[in-house]
């Protein structure tokens, strides 16, 4: 089999019928069973990550959902090292969602956790069954388990010369006690982990084989159309029923509080009827509700709101004494808009509602919470309730949110029949759980040589954890201040508040989370000091580096950047690093004039993310979180009026095109530390280096996102 083969059944992407009702959804990548034994009929499940079916082929139950990120792959690679099998001979499958299905780890997928949380576990359950497959040889042969090896899917006893393929021994290995604690292999032995293995599943998405959330089809399934109040609070007034259920095709008008879904043989019919239904909307519960309004409330916020103290940091007597004695003192206020996640695949859902039961087909960041979402809005119990977990096209954060799910099984309650509600890309950019608009205000004193002896921030923002937490929270939204409360720099006196302000608009999580918003604010004020002081913004930050990693990457960075030398006439360029989610990044951004005011032509990233797992996996990863957080940084707003929001599509909510695209080199630091994050580094170090890059060639200083809107300014 070529390397990276990832065949398996070719089920036709919309030729998936009752197939997707299967406890799983499985893709199996063929595996060849070797001429010495054949596998034992009775199969072997030797945890909740792993088995061997009937057939002798390994399993791999993925305990964090595949979005695009590759964990599909990363993960069945720890479970190749350990297991001393092919990495293209392990069958994933998307398990069901069940609260507490893999022990410790969670099926929650978000905050850049995957590898971090299943990089010893999975290596673990893989040790485990691979000693539990060798003892159950060593058994059958009356030799000692130490004298046996496991390689390529088999167990050998070299003295004998006698072999088994793991397959053959399924149910022997059944019948032992399993295999506990076995030692996982040191570092040095690697021969998957550490090496460049392309995706399982690339051939399947290539060839449209893939099977994402809004691809499942049942029998005798509806398709429904869905339109939600755009008013922030307002509700539904009025519909012209009788047109809607006039158009050919449509079965079913579903009325809600502040929502009509229209249900029909076909997805085209039921958007017809939605237009010909043509719903009223009462206006919203603030009508006046403005981006104007939005930013001086959250500036009032910044500069006299109740501030809570982050942990760890200064006491503010400190820092004002800090302030007080200062040489000079610099301030500086940043602002950056609520951002919508904007996923290619905009928010659907399958789900059938029957026999006081119901079954639910769709992509979520978190299976099991949104599995009890469901059992709430359904008025069900939990175990009544199974959610059958599907690829994403793309996640973001959007979907660790379950409101679209909810949504679906309201609409669902008056369908007795399978129901796939899909949402339009209009429905998606104007109802989604947009990241928080945030105003920061931050001043800081100086010494003689311009390196700062205090620093006062202040984050003024809306609290998802609040929201989460309810009267648990203690007034510091512990994802805002991320990346903010704790810098890669030394700093003698530094005091982070949070200041919780609300608007009607929703906000959630989106990537690169709390430490993407602080990266730009602490990112751009570091660079504003070193200026100040007519320091290079490179060597300043060296200097105030606490370390060795986070300086490596700095200094790997600068020699691949070439830092030292002119970029050239109309170029300039700009510099961040960053120490979040265990990952060390340093990125060089390098930007020209273009007729809207610049270009990005080339982006040089460093990274430690510790022991890499994947490097092409790793590579992926910055080029696709690089990409996305330039269009944020460039043109990236969700802005508000009349109390609803005032973009709806691609035409409006611009992202970067092919053409925009820039040349990225990546440099990953060969490391054996601890396993870092990858999906949201890229994110949070690429928008406040493509700021000092703007600010270097323009003189005009980006505290305002999105930049070519201060530009234009």
């Amino acid at each position: 089999m070529k390397r990276g083969a990832s065949g398996g059944p070719r089920l036709g992407r919309r030729g998936f019928l009752a197939a997707a009702s299967s406890s799983a959804a499985l893709f199996v990548i063929p595996f060849r069973l070797g001429a010495t034994e054949t596998a034992g009929a009775a199969g072997f499940t030797a945890n909740a990550f792993l088995r061997l079916d009937a057939k002798g082929v390994v399993v791999l139950s993925l305990p964090k959902t595949e979005m695009g990120q590759s964990v599909y792959t990363a993960i069945a690679m720890l479970v190749a090292e350990e297991l001393e099998v092919g990495v293209g001979t392990i069958a994933v499958e998307l398990p069901d969602g069940e609260e507490g299905r893999f022990g410790e780890v969670t099926q929650e997928t978000g905050g850049s956790t995957s590898i971090r949380e299943t990089f010893f576990p999975v290596r673990q359950a893989a040790a485990d069954m691979r000693a539990s497959l060798v003892g159950a040889a060593a058994a059958g042969w009356g030799v000692a388990a130490k004298d046996c090896t496991a390689s390529d899917g088999r167990v050998v006893h070299a003295a004998s010369g006698r072999e088994a393929h793991f397959g053959a021994l399924a149910s022997a290995a059944a019948a032992r006690p399993p295999a506990m604690d076995t030692q996982l292999k040191d570092s040095s032995k690697f021969a998957v982990i550490g090496k460049p293995t392309p995706r399982l599943d690339s051939r399947l998405k290539v060839m449209g084989e893939a099977i994402y959330g809004i691809d499942v089809v049942l029998p005798g399934m509806k398709i429904g159309a869905i339109a939600q109040c755009p008013a922030f609070g307002g509700r539904l007034e009025s519909t012209d029923r009788q047109a809607a259920l006039a158009v050919a095709g449509v079965v079913e008008i579903v009325v809600l509080t502040d929502a009509v879904a229209v249900i029909a043989d076909h997805y085209w019919a039921a958007k017809k009827g939605l237009d010909a239904l043509a719903p009223v909307w009462t206006s919203a519960a603030e009508p006046d509700l403005d981006q104007a309004r939005i930013e001086g409330e959250y500036a009032a916020a910044a500069a006299t709101g109740k501030g809570f103290g982050a942990e760890g940091t200064t006491s503010l007597a400190d820092v004002a004494d800090g302030l007080a004695s200062a040489h000079s003192k610099f301030s500086a206020d940043y602002q950056q808009p609520f951002l919508a996640h904007a996923p290619m695949e905009p928010g659907n859902c399958v789900l059938h509602l029957h026999n006081g039961e119901l079954e639910i087909w769709t992509g979520t960041q978190i299976p099991a919470d949104a599995r009890a979402a469901a059992a709430g809005a359904a008025g069900l119990p939990v175990e009544k309730v199974k959610l059958r977990n599907q690829l994403m096209g793309g996640g973001f954060g959007r979907r660790l949110e379950p409101d679209f799910i909810v949504r679906a099984v309201e609409v669902a309650k008056s369908c007795p029949y399978p129901l796939k509600l899909i949402w339009s890309r209009e429905e998606d950019m104007q109802h989604d759980m947009y990241r928080p608009y945030y105003h920061d205000r931050v001043e800081a004193a100086v010494d003689a040589e311009g390196l700062p002896v205090a620093i006062f921030h202040r984050i003024a923002g809306s609290s998802i954890m609040a929201r989460l937490y309810g009267d648990e929270f203690d007034g510091v939204d512990s994802d805002a201040v991320d990346g903010a409360a704790v810098t890669p720099y030394k700093l003698p006196r530094h005091r982070v508040e949070f200041v919780r302000h609300e608007t009607l608009v929703p906000t959630s999580w989106w990537r690169g989370v709390g430490g993407a918003r602080s990266a730009f604010v602490v990112e751009s004020f570091v660079d504003e000091l070193a200026r100040n002081a007519k320091a290079d913004p490179l060597i300043y930050r060296r200097r105030l580096l606490e370390s060795d990693r986070a300086r490596a990457v700095l200094d790997l960075v600068a020699e691949k950047a070439r830092w030292t030398q002119d970029p050239g006439k109309d170029r300039a360029r700009g510099v961040s690093i960053i120490h979040l989610w265990n990952t060390f990044m340093a990125q060089v951004v390098e930007v020209g004039r273009s007729d809207d005011g610049v270009r990005v032509e080339r982006v040089i990233v460093a990274v430690d993310c510790g022991q890499p797992v994947n490097p092409l996996g790793i590579e992926a990863q910055i080029e696709g979180g690089v990409i996305f957080g330039l269009s944020a940084a460039l043109s990236g707003e969700i802005t508000i009026a009349d109390g609803r929001v005032e973009q709806s599509n691609f035409h409006d909510y611009t992202v970067f095109r092919m053409t925009d695209a820039p040349r990225i080199d990546i440099h990953i630091v060969d490391s054996t530390a601890e396993v870092g994050g990858l999906g949201e580094p890229p994110v949070a170090a690429v928008m406040p280096a493509l700021a000092n890059a703007v600010c270097a060639l323009t003189g005009k200083r980006i505290r305002r996102l999105p930049i070519l809107k201060t530009l234009a300014v």
